[in-house]
């Protein structure tokens, strides 16, 4: 291994502002099996079902129709 790397030559990732971010949300347990059973079925991560469902709610726009009761 070099003590030093030459980067002055280097571009930067054409695809960063594709990458995804870590969040942390707190989902019901019911919400988690849910996708994991999909997730047997499809082969496809849980985590990953549930970006897709949610792209395409933002992608649909779609709403809930709910009334938030402030406790």
């Amino acid at each position: 291994m070099r003590d030093e790397y030459d980067f002055s030559k280097s571009t930067r990732n054409p695809y960063a502002r594709k990458l995804r971010k870590a969040v942390t949300i707190r989902l019901g347990d019911d919400i988690i099996e849910y996708f994991r059973n999909i997730s047997e079925e499809t082969g496809i991560p849980y985590q990953t079902l549930i970006n897709l469902y949610l792209r395409d709610c933002a992608q649909t726009k779609r709403k809930l129709d709910l009334k938030w009761v402030a406790e």
